[in-house]
């Protein structure tokens, strides 16, 4: 059973960083391609980042140069450093593949 488990929210005041996790179980995680979606209070699902399995990497145009994807492939572990926060990056993040998600973790950009 897949199962993702994402950690590492909080509130951070604009300008700040934060480091998201994502603790992955039940599938070939060094071989998936695993990527990172957010929802922001009342709005849809939006795609911020993914990356493969040969580490390649793409972004969404609002957070290039902010946010950097990463994989520890030995830790079965997905990473969001996320830096030069805004207040439009408050959502809930979640990490995802091959259709499923996990809780998500809330990220706040407030002072």
């Amino acid at each position: 059973e897949v199962q993702l488990v994402e950690s590492g929210g909080g509130l951070v005041q604009p300008g700040g960083s934060l480091r998201l996790s994502c603790a992955a179980s039940g599938f070939i995680f060094s071989k998936s391609v695993m990527s990172w979606v957010r929802q922001a209070p009342g709005k849809g699902f939006e795609w911020v980042s993914v990356i493969n399995s040969s580490r390649g990497t793409s972004y969404l145009d609002s957070v290039k140069g902010r946010f950097t994807i990463s994989r520890d492939n030995a830790k079965n572990t997905l990473y969001l450093q996320m830096n030069s926060l805004k207040p439009e990056d408050t959502a809930v993040y979640y990490c995802t593949t091959g259709g499923k998600k996990g809780q998500g973790t809330q990220v706040t950009v407030s002072a």
